[in-house]
């Protein structure tokens, strides 16, 4: 672009651009580099300076499209590039702005060549522009066909070995930039690749051995969650936050799954300061989602995060979540809740969470709560993102996982806060109310069916299945903490005496007499003595009654049921949802990087 290069609109009619680009092949030898690598060009900081470069620059980009085969320029520009990176390290000890300045320069130029390259043209094409030398038109050379992979070793070197100074931050952002660009290729396709070349370099060509180094190297950006460094401290214009080196790791969970490597990517990492970045990071997708694949894939970690004993800093914000359910994105919901589920499966985890005690969670807005258990907590949490699900979105998966959650914690129910259990007890209304009402409509259809064959009846048979599942799996709940930890909880046994009538209806009903036996039985048993004791009863009475009547209950009389347990599974083709997902994370979150929306293919700009 060359040193008089500092607006955007002049980008058009640079003649360093127009004979990068142009028909006239430069050697990598021409001091025609260093000139036009001399730019001090303010790098752009939002997606409407991204959007105006792209504009000013997609005639220079197709114009190297067309002339590359005959010229060879881009191969030039690239070696160019990785001669000037084997001197970074040295430069960066020795403070050397301006070489370090001319790099990144090379490097954002072809950043922004690749980007338009790749959402143009196939990756068998782009390969091909890898290899054009300077010769007869449309030839090239066998011994520069791995080109782009030293291109991709190198970013990855460049990433994981240059140290993070002040005056090397914005190649580092550079690097990974690139890295994700060079990945995009999936952004404009609508199905999953299964097959990629950049992904046959990383996965098993000269870059696998850096694999395991980039994800450290990734996950400790994660954790120091570096800023910017102030003006004047670095050789470029300062750029609006240090997210730059953070969506790339998104984008590496979202990509590695449907090309799998065979090699397992072992490296030691401070767990501590891992766990402490995710309690930190929860609000935004990304870090849910790397909390998420961790926990899944990753046994060391997850045995480590489970011994922990400050869960609560990483199960709380994971709860705030889903209590804001209405403002977050489906995406998000499903990732905590998946996380929640996952943790779950831990008895221990079942446990220890009623024995954390917390004091006035002022996130939960619907009642006052001074004083409750972490397992407490959790359960209302929950059962407000199943009534938010029954009302609004009707979500059939995250039913089943909220109902899973609760169901897995059930034989752990400890001391639950009359709140907690006066909720069970109302979810448990809602569904009975549901339960009539689509009877009710199953009924009135059927009759109606007699009188008229020509109107198509709604599948009610199918809703009242439904619907009788999570009623049998809430019965299949409140059956599991009675059985065993009945001692444990008075207050539930309180707010099931206090709605007594509600299950009533399902004594005698054939899908839930036989879970209904036990639940029969307590009901009975404590308003038997409730009644002995007389009329007038204050709640601390009733309560002292119930702990008492717990000793007295033979436990003999209590019919055993197989535990409750669930584990998650991930579904057939998880790459379905998740690539998808992470290229919209990316696509949204990105700094330095800005794609066309009217060219994205993978999925819709309204999803969330």
């Amino acid at each position: 672009m060359g040193s008089n290069s500092s607006r955007i609109g002049d980008l058009p009619k640079n003649e360093y651009l127009k004979k990068l680009s142009g028909t006239e092949s430069v050697s990598e030898n021409d001091p025609f580099w260093n000139q036009l690598l001399s730019f001090s060009f303010p790098a752009p900081t939002s997606s409407t300076e991204l959007k105006l470069l792209e504009e000013a620059t997609i005639s220079v980009c197709r114009s190297l499209v067309e002339n590359n085969p005959r010229t060879g320029n881009l191969g030039a520009l690239i070696k160019v590039f990785l001669s000037r990176t084997k001197e970074l390290k040295l430069s960066a000890e020795c403070q050397n702005h301006i070489f370090i300045w001319q790099t990144h320069n090379a490097l954002f130029i072809i950043c922004c060549l690749l980007k338009v390259f790749i959402c143009e043209m196939s990756e068998e094409e782009l390969q091909l522009h890898f290899t054009y030398e300077e010769k007869s038109p449309g030839s090239y050379s066998s011994d520069s066909e791995d080109l782009l992979e030293e291109l991709l070793c190198c970013l990855m070197q460049l990433i994981t070995d240059i140290p993070l100074l002040d005056i090397t931050y914005e190649i580092s952002v550079e690097a990974v930039s690139t890295m994700v660009v060079f990945l995009s290729c999936q952004l404009f396709h609508k199905e999953v690749l299964r097959q990629s070349i950049s992904h046959k370099y990383l996965m098993r060509g000269r870059c696998l051995p850096y694999t395991s180094k980039l994800v450290k190297t990734l996950l400790y950006n994660f954790i120091r969650q570096e800023k910017p460094p102030p003006p004047g401290t670095h050789v470029l214009p300062q750029q609006s936050d240090g997210g730059g080196l953070l969506y790339g790791l998104a984008s590496g969970v979202a990509n590695s799954s449907p090309f799998p490597s065979s090699i397992p990517h072992a490296f030691q990492i401070n767990f501590n300061s891992l766990y402490m970045a995710l309690c930190e990071q929860q609000t935004s997708d990304q870090a849910t989602l790397l909390l998420y694949t961790l926990l899944h894939q990753n046994s060391n970690i997850r045995t480590y995060m489970l011994a922990r004993t400050d869960m609560e800093n990483l199960v709380l914000p994971i709860l705030e979540i889903l209590y804001h359910v209405e403002e977050r994105n489906s995406h998000h919901v499903y990732m905590a809740l998946i996380i929640l589920l996952i943790l779950t499966e831990d008895d221990g985890f079942n446990r220890s969470i009623h024995e954390v005690m917390l004091k006035n969670i002022t996130w939960y807005s619907e009642r006052v709560l001074t004083e409750i258990s972490l397992g407490s907590l959790l359960i209302l949490v929950v059962i407000r993102t199943i009534q938010y699900n029954m009302t609004r979105t009707r979500d059939k998966y995250l039913h089943t996982n909220c109902l899973a959650a609760l169901a897995n914690m059930s034989a752990q129910f400890r001391s639950l806060h009359q709140y907690a259990a006066q909720r069970i007890v109302s979810l448990f209304s809602l569904l009975s109310k549901k339960h009539n009402k689509v009877l009710e409509q199953a009924t009135q259809s059927l009759r109606g069916s007699l009188s008229s064959n020509d109107v198509p009846l709604p599948d009610y048979a199918q809703d009242l299945n439904v619907i009788e599942e999570v009623i049998r799996m809430m019965l299949e709940i409140i059956n599991s903490c009675l059985t065993n930890s009945l001692h444990h909880n008075p207050n539930l046994v309180y707010a099931l005496l206090y709605k007594r009538d509600l299950f009533e209806q399902f004594r005698t009903h054939p899908s839930f007499q036989d879970i209904m036996q036990n639940i029969d039985l307590v009901i009975t048993f404590f308003s038997s003595r409730l009644l002995q004791a007389g009329a007038e009863l204050s709640v601390e009475r009733v309560l002292e009654i119930i702990k008492q009547g717990v000793v007295a209950l033979p436990k003999d009389r209590l019919k055993k049921f197989p535990e409750l347990k669930f584990k998650y599974v991930e579904e057939e083709q998880p790459e379905e949802f998740f690539i998808p997902y992470v290229w919209s994370l990316v696509y949204n979150s990105a700094v330095g990087v800005y794609w066309n929306p009217q060219d994205i293919q993978l999925f819709t700009m309204d999803s969330d």
